[in-house]
């Protein structure tokens, strides 16, 4: 694919070999640092999120100040934060001045706290397609949480976004994240953007983090493409790029016990923004009538409509913006 997160096509057949034997298998990151809110979980956000992720770096699509984004971005993901360069699964952030038109250090968390100003919020994000950070034993889960936190101080971030695209442990992962949660305070933010394979058993690594960590977990925006086909909840196989693909996977979160305000739908802003698997605004919205009214459905279909879910997110805002945000116009406008 095109951008540095998500240009995974020469990996796409893999992935798609890794789902046919599955199925086989189975049957069928200057100015006074601002401060993190400390908000209580359940008034993090009155409505559904829309989230969008912003690019710290120039991949051909746009470059934007976090000014720009549009306000019915109530979720601002900055990607990505970077290894920490002494502490072992640590992370610090970088701004990439250089590609972003000169965009400063104080530009940037003066634009952080203005959004926050509005009622919305930032996080940073860790991981992407080129990231690699290693959480996979008790010294690095305490340096995750310890640097994580000391981001949050330091730029006003409300939180984390975890995609990490190339494997996950569950065990030190959960360790990190609840640490953060006891030093960030309840009105901490965590989110996480899982591939669909990561959810298709319930070994998997993502799987078992939600699982652990619902109690704490803001939302799961599942990645519905550079996917092919995968398993539904139904254990059926469901094409990506429809509604019914991405219907039947989100049915997965939204029966292993998380609830429905923590399952979300990510979806690419744009045909270049992904390899393979976009699906346009009124393909979501369908997916989003079927999974919370039952109504729109195609071939799958809930049992019981499970009413309003956490909401959508894209890659990316920056792509969103080479289509006059289409995507942000059309998507907020179904949200609640």
């Amino acid at each position: 694919m095109l951008s540095p997160r998500k240009s995974r096509l020469a990996i796409l057949s893999g992935l798609a070999a890794v789902a046919t034997a599955f199925v086989t298998s189975v049957g069928a990151l200057a100015p006074e640092p601002a401060q993190a809110s400390t908000d209580p979980v359940e008034t993090q956000q009155t409505s559904q999120w829309l989230t969008g992720y912003w690019h710290n770096f120039d991949n051909g699509s746009t470059v934007m100040p976090l000014s720009e984004i549009p306000s019915e971005y109530n979720l601002v993901a900055v990607a990505f934060a970077d290894n920490h360069p002494q502490l072992d699964g640590g992370i610090t952030f970088n701004l990439a001045s250089d590609e972003l038109d000169g965009y400063t250090d104080a530009q940037f968390r003066e634009d952080i706290a203005a959004i926050q100003a509005e009622g919305r919020k930032v996080i940073i994000s860790v991981g992407g397609e080129l990231g690699h950070v290693d959480v996979t034993n008790p010294t690095q889960a305490q340096n995750f949480a310890d640097t994580t936190h000391e981001l949050m101080q330091d730029y006003g971030f409300d939180g984390v976004d975890i995609d990490l695209e190339h494997g996950i442990n569950a065990e030190h992962m959960t360790s990190a994240l609840q640490d953060l949660s006891g030093q960030a305070g309840p009105g901490l933010i965590i989110t996480m953007a899982p591939q669909t394979i990561d959810f298709q058993s319930p070994s998997a690594g993502y799987y078992q983090l939600a699982s652990n960590i619902s109690d704490i977990l803001t939302i799961v925006n599942m990645q519905y493409y550079n996917s092919g086909s995968m398993l539904g909840c139904d254990d059926s196989v469901y094409q990506q790029g429809t509604s019914d693909f991405v219907a039947a996977l989100a049915c997965i979160q939204l029966e292993m016990g998380l609830s429905p305000d923590q399952v979300g739908l990510g979806l690419p802003a744009v045909p270049s923004a992904a390899g393979g698997g976009y699906l346009a605004p009124s393909g979501i919205i369908s997916a989003l009538d079927c999974l919370e009214t039952g109504t729109d459905c195609g071939s799958y279909s809930p049992t019981t409509p499970y009413g309003p879910i956490g909401g959508v997110m894209t890659w990316s805002i920056n792509w969103d913006a080479t289509n006059n945000y289409d995507f942000a116009n059309t998507i907020s406008a179904r949200l609640q």
